[in-house]
């Protein structure tokens, strides 16, 4: 058995030539014979093997076949960590008693899965290979182009692979961050097989559901808190980015997916802040990507407005026109383009990789941090400055207008990210009692905005609608000061 630590970068096509030439400059770097690999992947029919986590494939490299079988791993902020058994074989169908025995589950029938495999999907790809060292340890960089391929349909592949081959796994970060500063990357979490399986539709859809409290046990020292803190964001991500590149529906349904991919980033960069590991280059790298994100605003909006047309204008006559100028905005907007104008941003891989690097930092315990502090007495200093910072731009005796919501949505949207981050840590009934006013707000908020969008669209239809939003404005904001008030006058939860 071997266990492959590995970390895998995503990049766009048109960069391969400047990729290539940069490893085959890199120092200390040996380019190896570039391969041409086809990889046939097997399952049951009822996928017991992915049902067990397990990935089998036979790999063809011109006459030499040779059978694989992962087990379950882990991949913590882009570092995949996986144990494989390799076998080499005449046939290219796997012949399963040829692993070891011990691999296999309890309950497995070996038989009868062998009587049932049948492939499912292939990848085939060119592989270009270089072998690297870096300080002490030895890394094979993979460079990987060609299509995963089921049911004739295909998807391209475009990754690199670092594998480490001797000594520490600090080596990958440290090679994957050269080449991120010579050519736009974006770190990798999808294997191949995990994007074969969707391919062929044997797997289920990526979905999110509402964004969970993270699991932070109140006995968790501060340093674990921070590599918890760091992994959930770094993962979610990437898994939300997967989602939105691999959405099939309507513009309007991404809206959500764009507003949690902020909040990720926002997360992580609110966590640095925290634990004062925020540096001036690091700031800059979120103040650029928060930069590509201004579309979301107007995206939440619109997609309101197509979503919730009844709920949003009742009975308003002309509703149905502006829906439809609604949808004409969003399409306009090129939801995917935006994805791909990020991963142009050479910023974006590098950041993504700048947090892998402090967090495996943070996991050795070289993150200085008061040792002696409680998880709980750290979370309650963070909320009441998180809240002090509200109650001084919304005190309670100011009216605020649809404006003033507006400007301070960010720092409410930090705010309630606060909670959300160490939130588990507190009574339930306590915490949510005082959080759901403000998510309230939050969401008068995006109608307000929506408001604001459809008198963009009546003037561009000829529609004059301004009365009718000039009412529903001050109905919403009556309400809103109301439940801001209310809100500002209970006692926060970790007091």
């Amino acid at each position: 058995m071997d266990t492959e630590i590995e970390l895998k970068l995503f990049l766009q096509h048109k960069y391969k030539n400047e990729l290539i030439e940069y490893l085959d400059k890199l120092p200390k770097s040996e380019p190896k014979p570039t391969l041409q690999l086809g990889n046939c992947y097997f399952d049951t029919p009822q996928l017991q093997l992915r049902r067990w986590k397990m990935g089998l494939r036979v790999r063809s490299q011109e006459q030499h076949r040779q059978q694989t079988i992962k087990t379950a791993g882990s991949v913590v902020g882009g570092i995949h960590a996986r144990p494989e058994y390799n076998v080499d074989i005449q046939s290219d169908t796997p012949i399963l008693n040829l692993f070891p025995e011990d691999l296999w589950p309890q309950e497995a029938n070996l038989a009868d899965i062998q009587s049932e495999i049948v492939p499912l999907f292939d990848t085939d790809f060119e592989r270009r290979l270089w072998h690297v060292y870096c300080d002490e340890s030895l890394v094979e960089i993979a460079f990987d182009i060609g299509y995963i391929s089921a049911g004739g349909k295909t998807e391209p592949i475009c990754e690199l692979e670092f594998e480490l081959l001797a000594g520490e796994a600090q080596a990958l970060v440290k090679l994957a961050a050269s080449v991120a500063s010579a050519v736009p990357v974006r770190l990798g979490k999808a294997s191949k097989a995990q994007r074969g399986y969707r391919l062929a539709a044997q797997s289920s859809p990526l979905g999110l559901e509402a964004l969970e409290f993270i699991a932070l046990p109140p006995s968790l020292s501060l340093n674990d808190t921070l590599v918890t803190l760091l992994e959930t964001g770094i993962e979610r991500w990437q898994l939300i980015e997967d989602m939105i590149c691999n959405s099939t529906s309507m513009p309007a349904e991404s809206a959500e997916l764009w507003y949690r991919l902020r909040a990720c980033v926002r997360l992580l960069k609110l966590t640095l802040e925290q634990y004062q590991m925020e540096t001036s280059e690091l700031d800059a790298s979120f103040a650029l990507i928060e930069s590509h994100l201004v579309f979301i605003e107007k995206t939440q909006s619109l997609a309101q407005i197509v979503l919730q047309r009844k709920s949003l204008m009742g009975k308003l006559p002309q509703a149905k026109v502006l829906q439809q100028q609604a949808k004409i905005h969003l399409h306009d907007l090129k939801l995917a383009e935006q994805l791909q104008k990020l991963w142009d941003l050479p910023e974006y891989g590098q950041l993504q990789l700048a947090l892998v690097e402090l967090m495996m930092a943070a996991q050795k315990g070289s993150v200085l941090l008061d040792k002696k502090e409680s998880l709980r007495s750290f979370s309650d200093r963070l909320q009441e400055a998180s809240w002090q910072k509200i109650v001084k731009i919304m005190p309670s005796k100011a009216s605020l207008s649809s404006l003033d919501y507006q400007q301070f949505a960010q720092a409410l949207d930090e705010s309630i990210l606060v909670g959300f981050a160490y939130g588990q840590l507190y009574s339930t009934k306590e915490r949510d009692f005082f959080r759901r006013p403000w998510q309230d707000l939050v969401l008068g908020i995006r109608t307000l905005a929506s408001y604001q969008q459809l008198e963009v669209l009546g003037k561009e239809s000829g529609i004059d609608i301004e009365q009718w939003l000039e009412d529903k404005s001050h109905s919403l904001l009556v309400a809103m000061e109301h439940s801001r008030r209310s809100a500002l006058a209970t006692e926060p939860y970790w007091r």
